[in-house]
């Protein structure tokens, strides 16, 4: 991944002590605990499930697997985090001595997460088909079990994920890649997220979005301080500065994890249940563990962290830092003995096959009003808008603070932009989206063609450049620098690149639902958090280098801007009318099982969906051309200010030169 040769970097010299006998600790009792809880609760998923006992081998064995594919995985991505934020590397951007180790560390961990994710492949298949392991290991068994059954098949994405981020260790040298490698394990956690007690039954778009912000900041928070706690064991020299920076993102993991544990534990069972149930009393014992850490936490930022700021040493903070670690693995045990617990049975046969499939009752038919004031809200998109919108104006604040101004142009068009993004994902919009073809394309016309071109607008690189105060030339990188290697990165470059953006922005409405992409991705609410990832991203990339006032890694000349533009028109008018045109419904088998009363004909309303989309194309491009027009006025004008201040600062020679020649040519024509 570096196409210079580096030589590799050489270990510091360091003591031999080793945080491997704490985190053997640590696994075996997050194993002790998560097999007793499931002992104690006996058999009883088997029996609501209607499936037989698999056996001692089976029932305790998926769970032994599940804690050493969670151990392995939270030390991959702390050790990541580490290498790539927490330390810095060197000028030339190959990691340092102490990133090239938490590399290395990475790499040994992301091997076990890969073995553990697949014994999990095979135990999540004989746990679901009620089998002793012995009779699943047959191939054709297990191909069998592996398609019919989610969790298999998700532990089978987190494999190829663990195995990926594996390679990448043992080739990677570069801070870039590094990077890359940490957002990549940060995604294997996704698959088995979205696939367990929280990806089913009603409300389960709630569960699933709490789920995955709870396991992302439980990675961040327990991998971290396990590789912060390694770098002070081993003496590093820049312990100070991991443990200032992840003494700040712990305050942030914390909060998460306890706001969306809480929205995860009221979606599955209500109050009266957390004293009278197996699964209510184990969400208790995980706040219990979870406020322990809190204290815990505190206590290290207070003293730890510092006494090491102020020049005390890291001992009490490392030592503050086991102890917590060890408490961290037995809440790894307990939420490993939840995820093996059934909710209490609040009577799944009770819920209506609309709240099965998209998680929520839909009882009145969309109106105009329903659609801008019947909300839902969308914990994943609808807090990125509000998170957006925060920062943002934090960033306009410090700006004016110090006397510097912001365009309001650009506030505004920012703000605009994260409001359409909370409407099309929780409003009415939003709410409906799911269950009907027509409202879903007005949620992805928005999403793909309004909100990007918005936040383009904005300027957020630009504003975040002005707003962040730079590192300093001897200083580690910090969030500026960060951002500046991003925006001009291989991968922005590739992104950006006109066909690429072009085939990424118009390509996909033909890939999703010609293909029967969408078909599939109908039934899974996961699916629908990634298609709306989708069209925000392609419709970003699409028009950053058309419109965008953040400079674009590659800059297209004007002509070429509308070129793209008017490229892409055709293609979407086309999609439009064929939708229009269809004779069959893209859908059917999932809209057909909703059985929604008020919509008579699947048919007239894709036609409608068809039409809002042919419809919208005029939008965007409004939208471009108006902001295209203003731009290169403000060019011409900028250009002439600084032919005014050239012409003033030589006292008007270039205007005297340039009449004397037209004097010159006159006298000339008379000879």
């Amino acid at each position: 991944m570096s196409s210079n040769p580096v030589t590799e970097p050489a270990e510091p010299a360091q003591r031999k002590a080793s945080v491997l006998p704490l985190l053997t600790v640590g696994v075996v009792i997050a194993a002790v605990v998560a097999v007793g809880l499931v002992a104690l609760t006996g058999g009883a998923g088997y029996l609501i499930a209607g499936l037989p006992d698999p056996g001692v081998v089976t029932r305790y064995g998926v769970t032994v697997v599940r804690i050493l594919a969670e151990a392995s995985s939270v030390l991959c991505i702390g050790s990541l985090l580490l290498a790539a934020f927490l330390v810095p590397p060197q000028k030339s951007g190959t990691l340092a001595a102490e990133g090239y180790g938490a590399l290395r560390a990475a790499g040994i961990a992301a091997w076990v997460w890969f073995a553990a994710s697949i014994a999990s492949v095979v135990f999540t298949a004989a746990d679901g088909a009620g089998k002793p392991l012995r009779e699943v290991l047959a191939p054709q068994t297990l191909l069998d079990l592996v398609d019919a059954i989610e969790q298999p098949k998700a532990w089978l994405w987190t494999a190829l994920i663990a195995v990926l981020v594996a390679l990448g260790c043992r080739l990677a040298l570069s801070w870039g890649w590094t990077a890359v490698l940490f957002f990549l394990s940060v995604g294997g956690l996704v698959p088995v997220a979205v696939t367990g007690h929280s990806a089913s039954g009603g409300s389960h778009d709630l569960a699933t979005n709490s789920l995955l912000y709870h396991l992302v900041a439980a990675a961040l928070w327990v991998g971290g301080l396990v590789a912060v706690l390694a770098l002070g064991w081993r003496r590093g020299a820049n312990l100070k500065l991991a443990a200032v920076r992840f003494s700040k993102l712990a305050l942030a993991c914390w909060i998460v994890m306890a706001v969306s544990g809480v929205v995860n534990a009221l979606v599955r069972i209500g109050l009266n249940d957390l004293f009278t149930t197996d699964y209510g009393l184990l969400v208790v014992a995980k706040v219990v563990a979870l406020l322990l850490l809190g204290v815990f936490g505190q206590q290290q930022r207070q003293r730890g962290v510092k006494g090491l700021v102020d020049g005390a040493g890291g001992g009490q903070l490392l030592r503050l830092a086991a102890v917590e670690v060890l408490i961290m693995f037995v809440t790894i045990g307990i939420a490993t003995g939840l995820a093996r617990t059934p909710p209490p049975a609040d009577a799944a046969s009770q819920l209506s096959t609309v709240e099965l499939l998209i998680g929520y009752p839909l009882e009145h038919a969309p109106t105009f009003l329903r659609l801008l004031f019947d909300w839902r809200f969308d914990l994943l998109y609808g807090t990125a808008a509000i998170v957006l919108a925060v920062l943002y104006l934090a960033g306009v604040r410090r700006l004016r603070r110090r006397g510097d101004a912001w365009p309001v142009g650009r506030l505004v068009a920012w703000l605009s932009g994260c409001a359409v993004l909370l409407i099309a994902t929780s409003s009415g919009i939003g709410r409906y989206a799911p269950a009907m073809f027509s409202v879903h394309m007005g949620t992805h016309m928005l999403l793909s063609m309004v909100a990007p071109v918005l936040f383009v607008l904005g300027g957020p690189v630009t504003l975040a450049l002005r707003a962040l105060p730079p590192a300093g030339r001897d200083a580690p990188p910090g969030p500026r620098e960060w951002l500046l290697a991003f925006v001009h990165s291989p991968v922005s470059r590739f992104l950006t690149h006109p066909l690429v953006a072009l085939v990424l922005f118009v390509g996909s409405f033909y890939g999703l639902y010609f293909s029967g992409l969408f078909d599939a991705a109908l039934n899974y609410h996961w699916a629908h958090l990634a298609m709306n990832a989708h069209f925000l991203l392609s419709g970003y990339v699409f028009y950053w280098p058309l419109i965008g006032v953040d400079p674009a890694p590659r800059r297209l000349p004007p002509l070429g801007k509308l070129g793209l533009m008017f490229a892409s028109m055709p293609f979407h008018a086309f999609f439009g009318v064929i939708l229009m045109n269809m004779q069959t419904i893209i859908g059917q088998s999932f809209y057909t099982q909703l059985k929604l009363p008020w919509v008579g004909n699947l048919l007239t309303d894709q036609r409608l969906g068809g039409g809002i989309a042919w419809a919208s194309g005029e939008v965007p491009v409004l939208l471009v051309l108006i902001a295209l027009l203003v731009q290169w006025a403000r060019q011409d004008e900028r250009e002439a200010k600084r032919a005014d201040r050239r012409e003033d600062s030589s006292g008007g020679a270039e205007l005297a030169a340039y009449n004397a020649m037209l004097k010159k040519l006159a006298e000339g024509r008379r000879e």
